[in-house]
């Protein structure tokens, strides 16, 4: 059998600028790319047609694409890792395994796994950071605690950040260690039990021009403002270092938007318990309404608050929410309905195309009042004032809440604001106390 290492693609979707992989490279050994479609992250999806599964599908298929023009091939599979991990090993004799981070607890722990497995077969695990520029302990406090505030942290990070953290991998001079060989057809999206969706999603290119403006337009949902790059951070098919180099040049404001993606990663790794729980443990005691029929009102955009419908029509269409849209429709949850905080992160895990964990959770915690740095629990947001700041000709509201101006169409809102804001307030008030 063949010697080779394998380098194993996960939330990198990309041969250029590639950390793990341009070590893997660099190895002195033959590089066998692999992509596994996790059944234990697939299983667990509720829509067949999740956009996700079709966009990481399209993005494998052109990774698959690129690596035959350079003589190679990407090794795919459907099923567990270890079942991945098994049969090349009947097929090869690995070296090692080289990979990039990932800070979710479901992949902590796929990691620790797979690492025992193949030491056990004398086979190395080597991971790199990849997917933020700063990680885990990179960016503490002097007294070598994490940041829990983000002002302090960015500040930090802006400091410590010099060019050199941000020069691409030249993975390109060293493509000729990629292995010859012809692998398995890539699994179909029926196969695993999916359907095509039919969500676009945005291109992967910059727009410098965006770049430009972006701290004038960024709020405004109905310009285009936002790189909407998210979901290529996301799966990694764009290089978080070549981004935050643009950033540095262009747009500080966008290059802070960077900066709390690394600050939610390193909250998750430092605090995970905040997966499932609120990072001030104050705010489990609070009695949420956990009214099912107004939940689906919001998951459906048929509150009657404008700007919190469009918001919600915009993510079932598409797929994304503009972000201060993100946050008005969350307040609107945890505060007007007074419904946990993780129904509405687990509907947005459910239909983002950007999910991420981390984020996702950490915009959560901000909206509920819950989390690092989060937003007072006394400050709710009025939809009709945000909407006349924000979107003041309701352009972005006729877009996806078409009926608007009919009131024989458009209902009635589910709850009055003044009603909802000083219930929202007493419920805080209850379970924290005078002091929080």
């Amino acid at each position: 059998m063949e010697n080779v290492v394998v380098f194993w693609f996960r939330r990198d979707l990309r041969l250029d600028d590639n950390a793990g992989f341009y070590h893997a490279l660099r190895s002195g050994q033959k590089v066998l790319p692999l992509f596994v479609f996790d059944g234990n992250i697939l299983d667990r999806l509720e829509d067949n047609d999740d956009a996700r599964v079709t966009f990481i599908h399209d993005e494998i298929q052109r990774l698959q694409r690129e690596l035959k023009a350079l003589g190679s091939d990407l090794f795919t599979q459907y099923g567990t890792p270890d079942e991945a991990f098994d049969k090349l090993s009947s097929q090869y004799l690995l070296k090692a395994v080289y990979t990039n981070h990932d800070y979710e607890p479901y992949a902590r722990h796929r990691d620790d796994n797979i690492r025992v497995k193949l030491q056990a077969k004398n086979t190395a695990f080597h991971t790199f950071k990849d997917q933020v520029i700063f990680e885990k302990d990179e960016v503490l406090k002097d007294d070598g605690k994490p940041y829990t505030v983000f002002t302090p942290y960015s500040r930090k990070w802006k400091a410590k950040m010099k060019p050199y953290y941000l020069k691409p991998y030249p993975t390109e001079k060293y493509f000729k260690a990629l292995l010859a060989f012809t692998a398995p057809e890539i699994p179909t999206l029926e196969s695993m039990g999916f359907t095509r969706s039919n969500i676009t999603v945005p291109s992967r290119e910059l727009n410098i021009e965006i770049l430009k403006v972006y701290k004038d337009k960024r709020d405004l949902p109905a310009v285009k403002g936002t790189t909407r790059l998210s979901v290529h951070l996301r799966f990694g098919t764009i290089s978080i270092r070549q981004l935050a180099a643009e950033a540095s040049n262009y747009s500080e404001a966008w290059l802070n938007e960077l900066i709390w993606r690394d600050f939610y990663q390193m909250i998750l790794w430092h605090f995970p318990h905040v997966v499932g729980g609120a990072f001030k443990p104050a705010y489990d005691r609070i009695e949420w309404q956990q009214d099912t029929k107004l939940f689906q009102r919001w998951c459906e955009g048929k509150t009657g608050y404008p700007i919190v419908d469009a918001g919600m029509r915009e993510l079932l269409n598409t797929g994304f929410m503009h972000n201060r849209v993100r946050m008005i429709v969350a307040s609107f949850l945890t505060k007007h309905l007074l419904i946990d905080w993780r129904w509405g992160e687990a509907w947005f895990a459910r239909k983002l195309l950007d999910f991420d964990l981390a984020s996702n959770n950490g915009g959560w915690q901000w909206a509920s009042g819950s989390g690092c740095d989060a937003a007072p629990y006394f400050r709710v947001f009025n939809p009709a004032l945000q909407t006349e700041k924000f979107d003041p000709k309701a352009e972005y509201i006729r877009k996806w809440v078409p009926e608007f101006n009919d009131p024989w169409k458009y209902g009635k809102p589910i709850v009055e604001h003044s009603f909802a804001r000083n219930r929202a307030i007493e419920t805080y008030k209850k379970a924290l106390g005078p002091t929080e």
